[in-house]
């Protein structure tokens, strides 16, 4: 464990990194090293992993500036202590069997007006009280993923630049169905174990904070401090996805643009912080990640989306 708070960048090697992620990581460096921390990255490979992505997000990370601590933390080679947070949890009674699919979860939401508390996605509680005899049958029936019981209703963090932020409580899935940790489980554990005090990531990700607080809490783990930024979105309002074959800057309407796209049509990491830095209000000039932390200033960061639309190039039009 790192010896003092840390800040982290932790990209899923699904595919390159688009200038929204880059954003984001721009700013949990800067943020993390403003304050004096430390710096962490790990790669999330649960999920899909795309041939050779992890290479080349970290050569585009240090390609704009950025710098870590090392060893970058490989999410699935951690499996063994995810699941060893679950076993602790298991000995309190704070985990049980779902052998709910997604559509049943759907159906039985839909018929029943809503999710508990109001609270959209949550998991309606179908399987939190089956009898032995209930879960012997069920698992003749397919294999079962693992639900943290949760224990409160609501629960509330603080977000810095935000404020409050509160979401109903929900049993969320800590192991899928096929043995794999999921999501809320990795991350929590895996912030502790690098010492990351600070979370900077996109506010598409707020609702998840209050559900990694009450697991923190479960599992006796430090909470982090939360800053939730803005996601990039093109002109017509929708957010940058990492899609393959962006190959021309105007294709940034329809999805997002790597670095290794942008190179190809003569744009190097350099003109692209320059985008970065003026969505941050930098002004002109930034061409680094440095440059980004010599003029940083949290207050005057804009809290609404970055709409992306560079200009046009020559390149475009061959």
């Amino acid at each position: 464990m790192l010896s003092r708070g840390s800040g982290r960048y932790a990209p899923s090697p699904s595919g390159d990194l688009h200038l929204g992620n880059l954003r984001t990581a721009v700013l949990a460096w800067a943020i993390a090293r403003a304050d004096g921390r430390g710096f962490a990255l790990r790669l999330e490979d649960l999920d899909r992993v795309k041939e050779g992505a992890a290479e080349r997000q970290l050569e585009d990370l240090a390609a704009i500036g950025l710098d870590w601590q090392e060893p970058v933390l490989v999410q699935s080679q951690r499996i063994p202590a995810h699941l060893q947070a679950v076993d602790r949890l298991r000995e309190r009674d704070l985990v049980y069997e779902c052998f709910c699919t997604r559509r049943e979860i759907r159906e039985e939401i839909e018929a029943s007006g809503g999710a508990p508390h109001g609270a959209p996605g949550a998991y309606p509680g179908t399987c939190r009280d089956l009898t032995p005899a209930q879960r012997d049958a069920r698992r003749a029936e397919r294999p079962a993923a693992l639900r943290l019981r949760a224990q409160t209703d609501s629960a509330t963090v603080r977000v810095r630049l935000l404020g409050e932020h509160t979401a109903a409580g929900d049993d969320f899935v800590l192991v899928r169905n096929d043995g794999r940790p999921a999501y809320n489980l990795a991350v929590v554990v895996d912030d502790a174990h690098q010492g990351v005090d600070q979370v900077v990531r996109g506010d598409d990700l707020l609702s998840s904070a209050p559900r990694q607080a009450h697991l923190a809490q479960l599992l006796g783990l430090p909470e982090p401090q939360w800053i939730h930024v803005p996601l990039v979105l093109n002109p017509d309002g929708d957010r940058l996805a990492k899609r393959d074959g962006a190959i021309a800057l105007g294709e940034l309407r329809d999805a997002g643009v790597s670095l290794a796209d942008l190179r190809g049509l003569g744009v190097g990491p350099g003109e692209a912080m320059g985008w970065i830095g003026a969505s941050l209000g930098l002004g002109d000039g930034i061409r680094t990640a440095s440059d980004v932390l010599e003029r940083f200033d949290e207050v005057r960061l804009d809290q609404g989306p970055w709409i992306l639309d560079p200009p046009r190039r020559a390149a475009e039009t061959g």
